[in-house]
């Protein structure tokens, strides 16, 4: 005679199974370039260097061969970055203009740092000679939200940090992260600009929006299964121990009998 199992043990085995199912995630939602053996030739991507733009944070640095010059116009770049980061750090009001020692206001927005340099540089050589002049940007940060490993704000310093190198800031896509649903919140003059983004596609690289700029917004949604399962691994761990032990003990105990 065949045994059989009992009803209460083949509904336990249901539900783990159910469980079980639900919780695997295809690995080609977990990878990021599926279609890598398609590409036939390398992505260009024409990165167009930042321009200047109202409410920027600028340092700009003096160099003279006057050793006067360089205390007057760069004393706060010794001081603990706290402090040199606020004190030299120039901010571009809302008309574009920054407010200089000795040169006043000049209007700056629109162009790039190097084309700034320059020209600040001919404005203070009416009044200094022989000085170079260096700017950067200041306060660069971008905001990671989702479903990554940490979300927050993160600063960076580089003048080209693509998509992918600004989620490793925050330890990568989490394991219930949709890498073909991310949305990018650029700010683009007076409008906010929402993107859609499929980080499994190599051809991301020819985008626009691969490179990230300052104040950026990085969301990555979850994937379908991750509402309905949504666990982390020590919880699902214990889920997995609790439901052997209740399994365990349903077979074993004398009231349980297999026919």
């Amino acid at each position: 005679m065949h045994k059989r199992i009992s009803p209460k043990i083949r509904n336990l085995l249901i539900v783990f199974l159910v469980i079980l199912v639900n919780s695997c995630i295809p690995i080609e939602k977990l990878k990021y370039f599926n279609d890598i053996d398609e590409l036939q030739e390398p992505i260009v991507n024409p990165k167009k260097q930042k321009v200047i733009e109202p409410f920027d944070y600028l340092f700009i640095k003096v160099f003279s061969i006057d050793e006067k010059t360089n205390q007057l116009f760069n004393a706060s770049t010794n001081l603990p970055p706290s402090s040199a980061s606020t004190l030299s750090g120039y901010l571009v009001e809302e008309s574009g203009n920054i407010d200089f020692p000795f040169v006043g206001k000049i209007k700056v927005s629109g162009l790039t740092t190097e084309e700034a340099s320059k020209k600040l540089e001919a404005a203070l050589g009416e009044y200094v000679s022989n000085a170079a002049i260096t700017i950067s940007f200041m306060d660069n940060n971008v905001t990671l939200l989702g479903e990554v490993q940490r979300q927050g704000v993160y600063p960076f310093t580089q003048d080209k940090l693509n998509i992918y190198e600004a989620l490793a800031l925050g330890g990568g896509i989490s394991q219930y992260g949709n890498r073909k649903n991310v949305i990018l919140v650029r700010q683009e003059g007076d409008k906010i600009m929402h993107y859609r983004l499929n980080l499994s596609d190599s051809k991301i690289a020819a985008k626009d929006f691969y490179y990230i700029q300052a104040n950026d917004v990085i969301i990555v949604e979850p994937l379908k299964s991750s509402s309905w399962f949504s666990f982390n691994s020590s919880t699902f761990t214990t889920l997995l121990v609790s439901i052997t032990s209740i399994f365990s003990i349903l077979v074993f105990a004398k009231n349980i009998k297999l026919f």
